[in-house]
């Protein structure tokens, strides 16, 4: 049961992602605005995350396991009925909160479940391979759904599965003991809404230009309510945000990588989505089946990683890893109108992927190094928590870029568009404001290479960060047993 909430939580930062074309047209999402159908799952999973590790904490594991699983459940049923873009984004932001009280729960369960020895270590090897093929399998899935049956469909397939583990829960997992504390509702609250401004701000400012009131008024709010939450942070006995884990050079060194990896990472699954299924026509089914080389490739360097550490340290890896993922960014940079899959987007995404799957691991570990037992949770999930956040905002500012990119060659095709278009894309143009067929691809791929411009330059920040910053020791990670924990970042 807990593998198989952990399994409905991981696929679906995943699953919802193939079916972004047809949620597109069902509800008229324009291409900037459909970055929130990830970004509002993402910011809340993220910014609650480990808050929800906290509730277990106190309230008792089972009970905030399952009020969790039946959260995620409701937002599944609430979005799969949306008729309007903002209701399902709402949905989406309550899926992520569902998922940050449960999945923090999940890990913690399988610690009090079962007891320490083989019997825990088979538990945590489950828990670990559901987390690591939860994205191959939600691209998939997604990709069936969609085809099949419908883009809602994505959401609905939670409501069954969620209800079936919330029922079972009493029966299976004893409750924990409580432990005496506080929640830092204000940390909470003040970071995901800062957060959330900020994202706001940049896709604003994607859609108006930035000098659109509002834009400038999201990134002030940001402003204020960041610094709200750093001040919030510095003072509380129990922070949400333990500032001292910054005092480390290796492991602020190790959140800044994470950060920008995954902002460059969201950006490029994002428009590679798009990029398969709109100029390429890939289907649903197909374009799922699209991505499985850069999953299998994820695993293939995070298994080398895992194997080698002991030996070689995290540093190499680090520097390998970025290095890997920002040639295969760069390559990316390259495609126009005229590339194909395997020349186009298979070959850079299997450097991508390898080198992502170098550093996840190796990531992971060096956030928990000469960290103590009673905070090692506390690092390693925020370490989760800066992945799904700057995933987050990296879309944010990719999005940002793409718009101001794909209004200039907009400009451009215009003039071939009024000359040979037929009735029926002028018609779709004057309804969507969008251009139709050819000339909407080139607007988005040239869109796509200027993000992906920017997202190498992220990925060039993460390895200066691991060349400069990191100095982890070989003996930190031999005094972890030069393995992964099953709550590192999922792949």
């Amino acid at each position: 049961m807990i593998a198989a909430c952990q399994l409905m939580v991981v696929l679906d930062a995943t699953i919802v992602n193939i079916a972004l074309p047809h949620i597109r047209e069902a509800l008229d999402f324009s291409t900037t605005g459909l970055s929130w159908v990830v970004t509002s799952y993402t910011l809340t999973f993220g910014g609650l995350l480990l808050l929800g590790g906290r509730a277990g904490d106190i309230l008792g594991r089972r009970r905030v396991f399952t009020t969790g699983v039946l959260l995620f459940v409701l937002a599944s049923l609430l979005g799969g009925l949306a008729q309007e873009p903002w209701q399902l984004l709402v949905a989406r932001a309550l899926q992520g909160a569902g998922g940050a009280i449960a999945s923090p729960t999940a890990l913690a369960l399988v610690t009090t479940t079962f007891p320490e020895g083989p019997e825990r270590n088979r538990a945590f090897g489950v828990f670990a391979a559901v987390s690591a093929g939860g994205g191959a399998i939600g691209l998939l899935a997604g990709g069936m759904l969609t085809e099949w049956l419908s883009w809602r469909w994505v959401m609905f397939v939670n409501v069954p599965i969620g209800i079936l583990i919330a029922v079972l829960a009493p029966l299976y997992i004893a409750e924990s003991r409580r432990h005496p504390g506080r929640f830092d509702i204000t940390g909470a609250l003040t970071s995901t809404l800062g957060m959330a401004s900020l994202v706001y701000g940049f896709v604003r400012a994607a859609e108006e230009g930035w000098r659109d009131g509002i834009t400038l008024g999201s990134f002030g709010a940001a402003v204020v309510l960041l610094a709200a939450f750093a001040l919030n942070e510095s003072r509380v006995p129990d922070p949400i945000t333990p500032l001292r884990m910054f005092a480390d050079r290796n492991r602020s060194g190790t959140y800044l990588i994470m950060l920008s990896l995954a902002a460059a990472m969201f950006g490029m699954f994002f428009f590679i989505v798009l990029f398969v299924q709109d100029v390429l026509h890939y289907s649903p089914i197909t374009a799922g089946l699209a991505f499985l080389p850069v999953t299998v490739a994820i695993v293939a360097g995070a298994g080398t990683s895992q194997r080698l550490l002991p030996t070689l340290g995290p540093k190499p890896f680090m520097v390998t890893g970025s290095l890997l993922a920002g040639i295969g960014m760069g390559w990316l940079t390259f495609t126009d109108q005229n590339s194909g899959y395997l020349d186009g987007v298979l070959a850079p995404m299997l450097f991508f992927g390898f080198g992502m799957g170098l550093n996840f691991v190796t990531l992971t570990l060096t956030a928990v190094s000469g960290v103590a037992q009673h905070e090692a949770g506390a690092a390693s999930g925020l370490l989760n928590a800066t992945q799904q956040v700057g995933g987050s905002l990296g879309l944010a500012v990719l999005m940002t870029l793409f718009g101001d990119a794909g209004r200039a060659e907009a400009v451009k095709q215009i003039p071939d568009f009024t000359a040979h278009a037929s009735p029926e894309q002028r018609t779709e143009f004057a309804a969507t404001h969008e251009l139709p067929g050819r000339w909407g691809d080139a607007v988005l791929v040239q869109g796509m290479s200027t993000s992906f411009l920017a997202a190498t330059a992220l990925i060039g920040l993460a390895l200066l960060t691991a060349l400069v910053v990191i100095r982890v020791r070989r003996s930190d990670l031999e005094a972890l047993g030069g393995t992964a924990g099953p709550g590192g970042p999922a792949v």
